[in-house]
């Protein structure tokens, strides 16, 4: 009896295929590596992509505010919203409407000193995922604006990547 590399492949997978909960939604994008479970989970796959993801992530800049890059962040694997790229943020501000569509239970409040000096108290909540194109970060802390209309993505969010922005892209290169 032959056995072909794609029955060995079969059967190499099937265990896989069964210790996964029903239901469960894949990452799309081909460079991050996790999964979201049916109640929401994020589990990390790394394990299994090992040495497939790529050190550098490329983010198309959709439009400028102030000369500064708007790009599209999707937040709990599928609101998408357009956030400001500040590298001059160490939290991450999202609007009260995006907190209200993504159901951000505040937990506590935050003093915040503002580029103009002031200082500004804001509530306090955390997303569970937020993601810009390859990159994923979980348990999100932020801060909720109520007044503002397009939130900040901030450096608690892409801490662990040296950022370069380019004409018409961002790219997130790993540390």
């Amino acid at each position: 009896m032959q056995i072909t590399w794609r029955w060995i492949s079969t059967i190499a997978v099937i265990p896989l295929l069964l210790t996964l909960p029903q239901k469960a939604k894949a990452q799309e994008d081909p460079g991050a590596c996790f999964m979201v479970t049916s109640s929401g989970r994020t589990l990390s796959l790394s394990k299994l992509c090992a040495g497939k993801i790529p050190d550098v992530f490329r983010i198309p800049i959709k439009r400028h505010i102030a000369k500064t890059p708007v790009i599209d962040v999707v937040f709990n694997g599928n609101q998408t919203s357009e956030m400001i790229l500040d590298t001059g943020a160490s939290l991450t501000l999202i609007p009260q409407d995006l907190a209200n569509t993504l159901n951000i239970q505040p937990v506590g409040t935050l003093q915040v000193g503002i580029a103009d000096g002031s200082e500004v108290e804001f509530k306090t909540g955390q997303i569970p995922t937020v993601a810009v194109g390859g990159v994923l970060v979980n348990n999100v802390d932020v801060a909720i604006a109520p007044k503002m209309k397009i939130g900040l993505l901030g450096h608690n969010f892409f801490d662990n990547y040296d950022i370069k922005i380019l004409e018409k892209e961002v790219e997130f290169h790993r540390r």
